[in-house]
């Protein structure tokens, strides 16, 4: 069956709209080009009538009467002349459109004085990495026009580059690392320190585009965020990063932020997370934000290894099985965490051969939390006992089938101390603080995509998650709420999100201090009730012929009246030869 062409209109009808759009477009032009000195006389006449209302609103109320008759005599005058309205038509006409020209001054053509210089020494600082001796024509050399290098640039209100576009030589190594580097580290202090820029660099058409970066949002304080089971909400980034975003709250105010989210769980590419940053760069920060999400629909183990009580608010909470401070509890809690990881394993296996489901005590989230742990591995070798990082191998290996999570926190001077499994198995990686570029490559496995500055709020660093991109890392402030050095604002925040206390399993109460009050009855402990014995009847009288014959001879001794306490005895069955 041959096969129908499509409609015309269906065929080429893009083409056709586009034509249409273009042929509006060159309509409205060629109209408001002819309209134009309409529209100016209007704007013009517009005004002229503004300024007349606000000539008549300031003139007292006492001298518009006399205002009034000089305007009506002027009228009058200028009717009574010959051509007089016309002259005056074409007066006013004149002076609307002088009235409604185009006042907006003119941009400048090119940059400043003071901006000309700081393009100039940029320019001649640069000469001697995008030069050499053999190019006949070159583009950069000292005393050149640096207005060929730089095709497009802008400058920020306080005089600053903000924007800028640098054109190099073809025979400048820009795929090397360090070549680039070296040009990256020149133009960052040239164009002022203290700002994060970002390079972006064009091999095919030999450009460099250099942009300055807003700084990371840091007042968003801890709270509930819109994210689905098993998605946890590390920080947040540029918006040129992620195509994904999150409404968060301002006080009364909310926006919307793009964050760094990682996902954990069994089809998660990268179930563990390490962070690494310099003493109070908010690592610990960032670990009670994970712990408030994950108390949501898991269980929290926490071990700190800081023992500044950074963690006290989360002890006794519903969903927290343990805060560790003590080397005898951490081992204990660590040596738990591996055995509850392998009991998973092993449950989970067995459902799976017998063809059923997990069971629901292994798929609730466990997430063991480890601030520090480089800290009891001094104290363990003193005391010859195990290290708790080596109790980390079975959750840090099969912690995935078993959703079990594992969060590692530390020093970056203490990165070394760090067992093979804690580095082979934690492929979120986070470095907060400041860093070098080095530093930061080191523990992220790739460079970051901004110049490192030396002065960073707390919170702010760096993350990537497996082999995905470097991103640019703000965690929301989520502080100590028994910390006095805090906000009330965010202080009050964390304490909204905490869940509440433990109930006792059995149910006892705290007994009260307070010894004015009056003490409760004892409550006896209950027990099974015993059932009562039935009340024992009166004894009827015995009937001598219904009493069998016993094979003795001596009579059975009856008693007519016996005690309550007693019970009644029972007659032995006489045997059959009588």
């Amino acid at each position: 069956m041959a096969r129908r062409p499509l409609p015309r209109i269906l065929s080429n009808g893009g083409a056709q709209l586009a034509r249409s759009r273009e042929l509006a477009r060159t309509a409205a032009d060629s109209a408001t080009d002819v309209l134009h000195p309409l529209i100016t006389i209007t704007r013009g006449l517009r005004r002229l009538a503004a300024a007349g209302r606000r000539r008549v609103a300031e003139t007292p109320k006492e001298k518009r009467g006399a205002l009034l008759f000089l305007v009506s005599s002027v009228l009058l005058v200028v009717a009574l002349l010959p051509y007089g309205p016309l002259l005056a038509a074409v007066t006013l006409m004149a002076a609307a459109a002088w009235k409604g020209r185009d006042r907006t001054p003119a941009a400048a053509d090119g940059p400043d004085e003071s901006q000309t210089e700081r393009l100039k020494a940029l320019y001649e600082a640069l000469v001697p990495y995008f030069s050499t001796a053999e190019d006949p024509e070159p583009l950069y050399a000292h005393g050149g026009a640096w207005d060929k290098a730089f095709p497009t640039y802008a400058f920020d209100g306080g005089g600053r580059i903000s924007h800028l576009v640098v054109r190099y030589p073809a025979y400048f190594t820009d795929g090397e690392a360090e070549a680039r580097a070296r040009i990256e580290h020149l133009l960052a202090a040239k164009s002022g320190r203290g700002r994060e820029y970002h390079f972006t660099w064009d091999e095919e058409d030999n450009q460099l585009t250099v942009s300055v970066l807003l700084p990371l949002p840091v007042d968003i304080a801890a709270q509930r965020f819109v994210t689905t089971p098993g998605e946890t909400v590390l920080g947040f980034t540029d918006p040129t990063q992620v195509r994904r975003t999150l409404p968060l709250t301002y006080g009364e105010q909310r926006r919307d932020v793009p964050p760094v989210i990682w996902r954990t769980g069994l089809r998660s590419t990268e179930p563990h997370l390490l962070a690494l940053g310099q003493p109070g760069s908010g690592t610990s920060t960032l670990l009670r934000s994970i712990a408030l999400q994950a108390l949501q629909h898991g269980d929290v183990v926490i071990v700190d290894g800081g023992g500044t009580g950074e963690y006290a608010c989360l002890t006794g909470r519903d969903g927290v099985l343990a805060v560790e401070c003590g080397l005898t509890g951490v081992l204990a809690s660590l040596e738990w965490a591996a055995t509850e990881t392998e009991r998973r394993l092993i449950a989970a296996n067995r459902a799976h051969q017998a063809g059923h489901p997990p069971p629901d005590d292994t798929k609730r989230p466990l997430w063991i939390l480890v601030d520090r742990p480089t800290a009891f591995t001094h104290l363990a070798a003193a005391d010859d006992r195990k290290d708790p990082l080596s109790l980390l191998q079975v959750p840090l290996r099969h912690g995935r089938p078993a959703n079990v999570t594992v969060v590692v926190a530390d020093q970056l001077d203490s990165a070394d101390a760090l067992t093979d499994a804690v580095r082979q198995h934690t492929r979120a990686r986070v470095v907060l603080g400041p860093a070098t570029a080095d530093q930061v490559e080191s523990v992220l496995g790739a460079p970051p995509y901004t110049t490192p500055v030396d002065q960073v709020p707390p919170g702010r660093g760096y993350a990537r998650l497996g082999t995905g991109p470097v991103h640019r890392l703000q965690v929301p402030a989520t502080p100590n709420p028994y910390d006095d050095a805090t906000s009330d604002a965010h202080c009050q925040a964390v304490l909204d999100l905490l869940p509440p206390r433990t109930t006792p399993a059995d149910g006892e109460t705290v007994p009260d201090p307070d010894p004015t009050r009056s003490e409760p009855e004892p409550v006896e402990p209950e027990t099974e009730p015993v059932p009562e014995p039935e009340p024992v009847p009166e004894p009827e009288p015995v009937k001598r012929e219904r009493v069998p014959v016993l094979t003795e001879p001596e009579p059975v001794p009856v008693q007519t009246e016996p005690t309550e306490s007693k019970p009644v005895p029972v007659l032995t069955k006489p045997s059959k030869t009588s």
